[in-house]
């Protein structure tokens, strides 16, 4: 309620000396005060020294009495909170990438408006019939900038007509969390702050992706508008008043002036929630057998300070009874530590290492924002992603979801080996090969044509939600051991003796100038497609590999027909060998040329060499081919996967 007397009291003096503009309502940090001959805008908190008397008065009141102003400020709460309409000047680079739009911290913090365009560009690439009073989810890594950017969302979902916004408690969600919050709440879709496995801090990256209402990457139709719009836009709505307390879990509610029903905000426990829904597909009792009874493993779990953190103690330690010590870097933090939080063999070097010491008989890491995972097994053997999700397929009735849901089918990215391909010919389960990008995966879900699917870069996941989902790979990984009784390498071992083993390498060249990168691809697309290059041989070392096809890959949609073209370049050998070429489009700058060599080999007595050099000849006839290190300038890659 309001208190009448310190309410008129104030409001005199706001009258004295001619002042008429209306006081600020709670949260304002800023008051514009017209006076007789000029208008002045001044901090209530630091008041300037030479303001006019009255001016002066208003301050000398204000510091003099700083209970009073709070009271103030939280008694007219119930005052409608005001929504502007901001012009503003379109840029022509928020174009989202297979991730979002990611982009160096300083662009966001530095270039006007530039995240309050690409906001006001998700809302309005909404219908206004659906966004009216709707339910969206926002949630964020932890990074640099992420609750800057959450209050400045929540800010324009007010203004936009959006009723209730589902937050993680500190502003703080995983991404597979955000899936599995949009799909519970129902909500038309939501905003993730994230750059993924990209480093953080001020220097660092930071993205922004759209979920649509499935709980999943916004489809390229959907980004495509988005972009469309952030390159006219000329004004965005806000409610520059409103502040939200990321801190509290609970409703807060708050009253918008023209708008019938408040605007509501809910902070959630949503590691509780995402608990609970794994809790309904794996076998607990089973798993924590496994962490903390009688004969029980040894594990050890890497979070990289990102925001899995909370996740893995409040699961595997606080449930399923794995030791404390068996997690690390669990606390989130705004630069990861001031490590690149990317879970493979050069970034979780901490993790590899203590695998490599023989104390663990199981090791994951996790990325920023908890979708990626990488599996190791004792004295640090590597389970490459596309392995991964292979032999979580061959086993995959170790898992009482599916037991109960049954196997629609399987679907890997396309530079992702073929050993997924393996298991699904041998048991008979529909196999699809998609462009990168798990939104491509989404449309097979909701079809009900897919159940377990992956990429090539250490993401795995199921139709339980529609992201990645790092967690859920470390529990399914931990389901098939606590069922088969084997070790990590035992059953990865045991996979390739049944289906034959895929060597399969990654080379990243990172922060490639793009133009150049641009013009391999192009002149590199002239030269496979050729009808002449098919035929053709290449000699490296003792054998001979003969081109059977080569093309820019094209993927057509069987569920609605969407085409999507120039994902990637191909160049497919007799023997089932592989070269394939991509621009990535998840880094900030610059680019990302991407080269990945597959190749497939049954012959038992050849399934334990080194992937390296096995794939070395692999490798020096796509180098040739391409001429990447002339054309670049890069003499070796910046990761090797």
């Amino acid at each position: 309620m309001r208190n009448p007397s310190s309410v008129t009291l104030l409001r005199r003096l706001f009258i004295f000396g001619g002042l008429t503009t209306p006081l600020p309502a709670a949260g304002m940090c800023r008051a514009a005060i017209r006076l007789p001959s000029s208008t002045l805008a001044f901090p209530f908190s630091a008041p300037r020294e030479g303001e006019r008397s009255v001016t002066g008065l208003l301050s000398f009141f204000l510091s003099s009495f700083s209970s009073f102003s709070f009271l103030f400020f939280h008694n007219m709460d119930d005052s409608p909170l005001q929504v502007l309409t901001v012009p503003t000047t379109p840029y022509p680079d928020q174009r989202p990438g297979t991730s979002g739009l990611r982009k160096k911290v300083l662009v966001f913090q530095t270039k006007q408006n530039y995240l309050q365009n690409f906001i006001q560009s998700i809302f309005s690439s909404i219908d206004l019939r659906d966004r009216q009073g709707s339910t969206m989810v926002v949630g964020g890594d932890g990074r640099y900038f992420n609750t800057t950017a959450i209050q400045v969302i929540v800010q324009m979902a007010a203004a936009n007509g959006v009723g209730h916004l589902v937050i993680g408690q500190n502003g703080i969600m995983s991404t597979p969390a955000v899936s599995s919050v949009i799909r519970k709440f129902k909500a038309i879709g939501g905003i993730l702050l994230t750059a993924s496995h990209n480093p953080g801090g001020p220097d660092g990256d930071f993205g922004i992706k759209f979920n649509i209402a499935n709980g999943g990457p916004a489809p390229e139709a959907v980004t495509e508008k988005i972009f469309r719009i952030s390159r006219s836009i000329e004004e965005f709505t806000i409610c520059p008043e409103l502040r939200v307390d990321l801190t509290t879990i609970g409703k807060q509610s708050f009253d918008l002036e023209n708008k019938f029903k408040p605007f509501t905000v809910e902070i959630m426990d949503s590691v509780e929630s995402y608990a609970n829904m794994l809790r309904n597909i794996f076998d607990f009792a089973l798993l924590k057998e496994l962490l903390s009874g009688e004969n029980h493993i040894r594990i050890r779990l890497d979070a990289m300070h990102g925001v899995t953190g909370p996740y893995v103690k409040r699961i595997l330690c606080e449930e399923l009874g794995s030791p404390a010590n068996s997690a690390i870097n669990c606390i989130p933090q705004e630069d990861f530590g001031g490590q690149h939080p990317d879970p493979n063999l050069t970034y979780a070097v901490d993790l590899v290492e203590s695998m490599k010491s023989g104390q663990y008989d199981f090791g994951a890491a996790f990325d920023g924002d908890g979708d990626r995972n990488m599996i190791l097994g004792k004295h640090g053997f590597f389970i490459s992603p596309s392995d991964s999700v292979a032999l979580i397929a061959a086993n995959i009735f170790c898992i009482p979801y599916f037991q109960h849901m049954g196997v629609r089918g399987f679907a890997r990215s396309m530079p992702t080996s073929g050993a997924l391909d393996n298991v699904a010919k041998a048991t008979k389960i529909q196999l699809y090969e998609t462009p990168t990008g798990w939104k491509f995966f989404g449309n097979l879900m909701d079809a009900g044509r897919l159940s377990l699917c992956g990429e090539e870069s250490f993401g795995t996941g199921s139709d339980h939600i529609r992201e990645k989902d790092g967690l859920w790979a470390v529990l399914a990984w931990l389901s098939i051991l606590a069922t088969r009784k084997q070790s990590v390498e035992e059953v990865m071992v045991e996979h390739w003796r049944t289906y034959g083993r895929n060597y399969y390498t990654r080379y990243d060249y990172e922060e490639v100038d793009i133009d150049a990168a641009v013009e391999m691809m192009l002149e590199l697309e002239v030269m496979i497609t050729d009808k002449a290059f098919i035929g053709q041989t290449f000699n490296a070392g003792e054998k001979t590999y003969e081109v059977e096809k080569a093309d820019n890959f094209e993927y057509s949609d069987p569920v609605d027909g969407s085409i999507s073209r120039n994902q990637g370049l191909r160049i497919m050998f007799k023997d089932g060998s592989r070269i394939v070429f991509r621009l990535s489009g998840t880094g900030s700058s610059g680019a990302t040329v991407r080269l990945y060599i597959d190749s497939y080999e049954k012959d038992l007595n050849q399934i334990f060499q080194d992937p390296q050099v096995k794939l070395a000849e692999l490798v020096s006839i796509a180098l040739k081919l391409s001429q990447l290190q002339e054309r670049t300038g890069r003499s070796s890659p910046s990761v090797i996967t």
